[in-house]
């Protein structure tokens, strides 16, 4: 008959594959939302067309870069977007 002790050597042995492949499941999760969200800031960063469209499909989006912005102290950026999708739809 085995130890209670044995037995649970043996289930953490088996569940430490399962636990490498959860760990490297949620780290490539976090470096591709990383990389997307630092890809997409500096596409907005880059295009006032691009900031048009996250306007108009994703607007929330479009308010956490202009708060960010705006916290890295770059004022007039969201003024300059607004006066211009305004003066381009008279």
């Amino acid at each position: 008959m085995r130890s209670p002790a044995s037995t649970r050597v043996r289930m953490a042995r088996t569940m430490d594959p399962l636990a490498k492949k959860i760990f490297k499941g949620v780290l490539v999760a976090e470096l591709v939302g990383i990389f997307g969200a630092y890809f997409l800031f500096k596409k907005m960063n880059t295009s006032q067309d691009f900031r048009q469209t996250m306007s108009k499909k994703f607007p929330f989006i479009l308010e956490v870069y202009y708060k960010s912005i705006e916290h890295s102290g770059m004022y007039g950026i969201r003024e300059q977007d607004q006066e211009k999708w305004l003066n381009s739809k008279n």
